[in-house]
């Protein structure tokens, strides 16, 4: 029983390893794609809005096909079709048929997206106690994968096309290969007889927690905008306000990204002793703090000091929220995590953009007041995460994954749920 669950577990973070190196892999080709297809930069700015639409079409099919099929069955073929689909951007040889084969590989990766952020809601539901946050840093070592792997690549002298088909290839294998160990089923949903207790009809209980979910969501476009922000406008504002060589500019993003890994390697054992609602309050609360420090900080050191913060602050938000869609209604993991997943996905596609159209108006230090003011709204609203057992007197919010902390007994019967049809 707890074996298959550290097996569910395990191979969770290997399809997170896998999603974060295909799309890395993408990631650091797009120059020598750019170079092949002879766009400019402009032109590909707008074909990464064809990617970035594809995954959210794909997000919206893959969630309630989860809820119908089983992460078991959605997960491994999101995986199968990323890895034989990523080949294609290599492949274009002018914009239209760069932006179809963008198309297709953004609508799969929206797929794989969903489905194992699903199956990692399932996974925390059978433990009993917080793991998003983990699989969420796995992701970072699938694009540090990526670019060593593209670095290789690169030095033996493969074309674009071929690498890719050689990373798609290893990730079919990998996909098909830890499908066995994924859990079968969705843990029995509560939810019926939570509203029972509660007094309230199961039709209020569904709209209450439709209506929490895109709440949720709301919450998770405003985070994701600035991590999207951040990825994109961190080195260019240190260049542009201090005047940093561009090397040095460069460390304003590693600081961030770095910064956010170690954020999330914590964040589950934060979640554990403080609630994921504490997590969520005080780590925009933090970011809020970090970028405001970005924006008036007169000295290097103080600008890394506020990405770093930044990062941090930011890290451990949004596997909280997509924690809390799946377990709003674990029967409708799938569909509420997508809703969470895609509007969120529209924040970070939205964020470099929003940024770049305020420089039209101010300055960059005072366009960044922006993410100040959504990281305050942020932690604000992060009374969300509280659920109906919350509301009416407990203290702590979110200290497992149904908000309290399961005891031992509970958590044997969720692993022999989750482990007894293996």
């Amino acid at each position: 029983m707890e074996r298959s669950l550290r097996a569910a577990r395990v191979a969770t973070y290997v399809y997170f390893v896998l999603y974060g190196t295909l799309l890395g892999t993408w990631v650091v080709q797009i120059p020598a794609i750019e170079e092949r297809v002879g766009v400019s930069h402009a032109t590909l700015g707008g074909l990464l809005v064809v990617l970035g639409l594809g995954a959210f079409t794909g997000m919206q099919v893959a969630g309630p096909l989860t809820d119908r099929l089983g992460t078991r069955t959605v997960v491994p073929a999101g995986g199968v079709l990323c890895g034989a689909t990523l080949f294609l951007p290599g492949l274009a040889h002018d914009p239209w048929t760069l932006a179809a084969a963008l198309l297709v590989f953004g609508l799969c990766n929206g797929c794989l997206d969903v489905s194992m952020n699903a199956h990692a809601v399932h996974v925390e539901k059978a433990y009993g106690r917080p793991v998003m946050s983990g699989f969420h840093a796995t992701f970072s070592v699938g694009g540090v994968l990526a670019a060593l792997a593209g670095a290789g690549t690169a030095s033996a002298g493969l074309p674009p096309a071929a690498a890719m088909a050689a990373m798609g290839s290893v990730g079919i294998v990998v996909a098909l290969a830890a499908a066995r160990a994924l859990l079968p089923a969705a843990p029995a949903a509560e939810s019926t007889g939570s509203a029972e207790q509660a007094g309230t009809s199961p039709a209020d209980e569904r709209r209450t927690t439709t209506g929490r979910v895109w709440l949720l969501a709301v919450l998770a476009l405003m985070v994701m905008l600035c991590e999207g922000a951040a990825n994109d406008w961190s080195a260019l504002h240190l260049r542009d306000a201090l005047g940093a060589s561009a090397s040095t500019a460069a460390f304003a993003y590693g600081t961030f990204a770095a910064a956010m890994t170690v954020g999330r390697l914590l964040a589950d054992r934060c979640v554990t002793r403080f609630g994921s609602l504490a997590i969520l309050r005080h780590g925009a609360a933090v970011a809020a703090v970090g970028i405001t420090l970005v924006t008036v900080g007169p000295w290097m050191w103080t600008v890394f000091a506020g990405w770093a913060l930044f990062g941090l602050g930011l890290s451990g938000c949004v596997p909280q929220l997509f924690s809390a869609a799946g377990h709003a209604d674990p029967s409708a993991a799938g569909a509420n995590v997508s809703r969470v997943a895609g509007l969120g996905y529209v924040g970070m596609l939205a964020g470099p953009a929003v940024i770049g159209w305020l420089t039209h108006v101010v300055a960059l230090d005072h366009a960044f007041v922006l993410l100040t003011l959504l990281c305050v709204t942020t932690a604000a609203g992060a009374g969300v995460l509280r659920t109906g057992s919350d509301r009416n007197g407990s203290d702590r919010d979110g200290t497992g994954p149904g908000g309290s902390a399961p005891d031992g007994a509970d958590r044997t019967r969720r692993c022999e749920t989750a482990a007894g049809s293996h």
